[in-house]
């Protein structure tokens, strides 16, 4: 099969317009898709008011709030639990932005009061700290080995836990996700040591940051959009924290009228890293039991996401594309002679991948209205040994084996790989489920 209808520019398509940065702003993965691509393909499937779309990977929730501010009910399913509840505060809209930005000021307020400030001090040319009522506050050391070493300095770390201490125990709980939302977005875009490329690091570390300006400033933008958006938020958006491939016992049959997400792809990047910091800081996890069951929910996408006794591999064992891939990638490590655990497992993840988003699809068709139209933004990748995954192509033959109607695979970008010297395609895989 080749499917190869080209939409536009893709370094335009990516971007983020000015008007699209209300209410996606509030919280937003570096690499998400943007929100016209949604409007692009609500308008394309014809979506109206009384039609519900599903996003089974929603992320921070694109779909579901571009189709809330079109007035379409939508509905999401995360298993990330920060990206869940980055979705769901960021389709409450039911929120007075003048009592949120009061909100603000009251909790700042707690914070001086707890007279927690730290005083730059000079001794002997040296630059220390000195705290008026205890020492500085710090992350457990079980959570602390969860987080990428040196994410965040302990001075700026101390004023975090402060303010989010201060909004747990604020008595307007209705705020408190909003203002944690807020909070988190600052202390990963501003406050911490962590810069996004194409993979997640830590860049020149920071002994200090401000965090109540850029804490307040954020929730400000938040209750200036919600002058905006407020009067839409009786518009139906449900977010529920569940596994892509586990969706019959929270979805109704026949209950589905589009489908627009971007799954995960086949390659090294550990998306739990991703939000690692956030997940800590907000008590999402705590352990590596905390994480080892979050990832579990995930599609198996990367090494470090797969569990022995994973068995999704089942779903394509009748797929001979994907076996000869898989095939091909052992070959390429037995010759080049690599030997590590991770490397041995690239074989095993393509499987993994593919069946879990084979399992992903049937889990589907139950939910979907006859005739309902799916868009999957997918992307090529050359992650295992530079062995050209198409990642689009190949989920159309899996999706065509399970009844689906594959409509066309349209180019969405282009993006350089460093490894390969060529251009990977990410693309919109469009099908069609007639029942």
């Amino acid at each position: 099969m080749a499917y190869t209808t080209q939409l536009q520019n893709g370094n335009e398509l990516n971007r983020l317009y000015e008007n699209d940065r209300p209410v996606h702003e509030w919280y937003r993965f570096v690499l998400s898709f943007p929100p016209h691509l949604v409007r692009n393909y609500i308008e394309d499937f014809n979506l109206d008011k009384g039609q519900t779309i599903l996003d089974p990977f929603c992320g921070t929730g694109t779909t579901l709030v571009e189709a809330k501010k079109l007035g379409i009910e939508s509905v999401g399913v995360e298993a990330n639990a920060v990206a869940h509840f980055a979705a769901r505060v960021k389709t409450d809209w039911n929120v007075d932005p003048f009592e949120l930005a009061r909100f603000g000021r009251s909790v700042a307020g707690d914070v001086r009061a707890l007279r927690q400030e730290l005083v730059l001090i000079n001794d002997n040319g040296k630059v220390g700290i000195s705290v008026f009522t205890e020492q500085l506050r710090t992350l457990s050391a079980e959570q602390s080995r969860l987080l990428i070493k040196d994410s965040i300095s302990p001075l700026p770390l101390h004023k975090v836990l402060t303010l989010l201490k201060c909004i747990n125990e604020h008595e307007a709980t209705r705020l408190q996700d909003h203002a944690k939302l807020a909070l988190v977005k600052q202390a990963v875009n501003e406050i911490s040591n962590l810069r996004f490329g194409p993979e997640i690091g830590v860049g020149k570390k920071k002994y200090d940051a401000p965090v109540l300006q850029p804490w307040i400033d954020a929730l400000d933008n938040m209750a200036d959009d919600l002058h905006f958006v407020r009067p839409l938020s009786s518009m139906p958006a449900a977010v529920h924290l569940a596994d892509a491939r586990e969706m019959q016992r929270i979805l109704m049959p026949r209950s589905i009228d589009a489908i627009i997400t971007s799954p995960p792809y086949p390659n090294e990047k550990d998306y739990s890293r991703a939000t690692r910091l956030e997940s800590v800081l907000l008590g999402f996890i705590s352990s590596r039991g905390d994480l080892r069951r979050q990832k579990q929910q995930f599609v198996r996408s990367n090494t470090r996401g797969v569990y022995k006794a994973d068995n999704d591999h089942r779903w394509v064992e009748n797929v001979p594309r994907i076996q000869k891939l898989a095939e091909s990638i052992e070959r390429r490590r037995l010759d080049l002679g690599k030997t590590s655990g991770f490397e041995k497992q690239y074989a095993n993840v393509v499987r993994l991948y593919f069946g879990g988003m084979s399992r992903h699809l049937s889990e589907l068709r139950p939910l979907l209205r006859p005739g309902a139209k799916l868009a999957y933004v997918v992307g090529d990748q050359a992650s295992y040994f530079r062995i050209m995954i198409r990642t689009g192509q190949i989920l159309a033959e899996v999706a065509e084996r399970l009844g689906y109607k594959v409509l066309d695979i349209e180019l969405f970008r282009t993006r350089f790989s460093t490894a390969t010297k060529e251009h990977l395609r990410e693309e919109v895989l469009l099908l069609q489920w007639n029942g």
